[in-house]
């Protein structure tokens, strides 16, 4: 016992001696929090956004609170099998620019845009389904980043991309003056479809001959729509595209999903 308290006042005069507090001798460094509900809250992302790389996963998890970098998500990703492979599919073009309509100028090359509004991109895709295609036609905000307007069809016409022209304007009533881009196929430029910008004074922009990176946004939201929800789902017939597409544009791609900067 007395042997203890000596070393005890021992140690209490060299930390005096040294100038560090008393605890500093009695310090023990806690415990680093276990891993488990950490990867359990991995697994429940990579679940929910299977295309998620470790970039976007590292990203949610520090959004949440968690302290962690993008090393040690991708080690954990890899050791459990969890890294996305985006799949290889068969290119469909859906752009028709054989036709007699007027092609309008590019407005958007180097233009930067501070507001909703100011900046409209549209596109058409196709889609996939067991023994045929559909089409879905979109329409894009650039600075909120958000799907305004989209609509889906059995046939790739006007009446297409004008019912997605009509929901983005119905839902933004947007000013005069907002630039409308996209390629420069025949729905867009056909009299009926440049009748309806014209009508909600719309600048009227379209894409450089055979230069996609023109419209390099809505192609990105192809892109992402494709490989996080479209090749994910394998779509059977024309009502599983109308009952999941909507669900991923209104309330994954515009409210959850994390978009690159």
């Amino acid at each position: 016992m007395a042997q203890n308290r000596a070393l005890i006042q021992s140690v209490e005069r060299g930390c005096e001696l040294m100038q560090l507090p008393r605890r500093t001798y009695y310090y023990k460094p806690k415990k680093k929090p276990s891993d488990k509900a950490l990867i359990e809250r991995m697994e429940q992302i990579c679940l929910e956004y299977p295309r998620y790389g470790y970039r976007r996963v590292t990203k949610q998890l520090q959004r949440e609170g968690w302290i962690i970098n993008h090393k040690k998500v991708a080690r954990i990703m890899r050791e459990k099998g969890w890294s996305c492979r985006p799949r290889k599919r068969k290119w469909i073009s859906t752009t028709d620019s054989n036709h007699n309509f007027r092609v309008y100028p590019n407005l958007i090359q180097d233009r930067s845009v501070d507001g909703i509004n100011q900046l409209w991109v549209a596109d058409i895709t196709y889609i996939h389904l067991l023994v045929c295609f559909v089409y879905l036609a979109v329409i894009l905000d650039v600075y909120s980043r958000k799907a305004i307007g989209y609509a889906l069809s059995r046939n790739l016409d006007t009446q297409l991309t004008l019912s997605a022209l009509k929901m983005a304007i119905d839902q933004r009533n947007p000013p005069p003056g907002c630039i409308h881009h996209s390629d420069r196929g025949v729905q867009y430029a056909s009299k009926d479809y440049i009748k309806e910008l014209k009508f909600y004074q719309f600048q009227i922009s379209m894409s450089r001959k055979g230069n996609p990176y023109d419209n390099a946004f809505a192609e990105s939201f192809i892109k992402t729509l494709k490989s996080e929800e479209v090749h994910l789902w394998e779509y059977r017939t024309m009502e599983d595209a109308q009952r999941r597409i909507p669900y991923f544009i209104e309330d994954v791609y515009n409210h959850k999903r994390l978009h690159s900067d």
